[in-house]
């Protein structure tokens, strides 16, 4: 399973690892690919999740 960002590969997962996203990619898919990709460091993702133009 290849993980693209505007086209371009940001990440590759295989086996157990993709079934494993798989699994856990049906809460939030912005929020578990960023942890997965490892481009979770930017701090924003928790505070963006709550702003008003994201909910629901």
């Amino acid at each position: 399973m290849v993980i693209t960002h505007h086209g371009r590969p940001a990440g590759t997962l295989r086996g157990d690892r993709a079934a494993q996203f798989l699994a856990e990619v049906g809460d939030d898919p912005q929020l578990v690919m960023a942890r997965w990709t490892g481009n979770y460091r930017r701090g924003n993702e928790r505070t963006a999740r709550q702003h008003p133009r994201n909910r629901g």
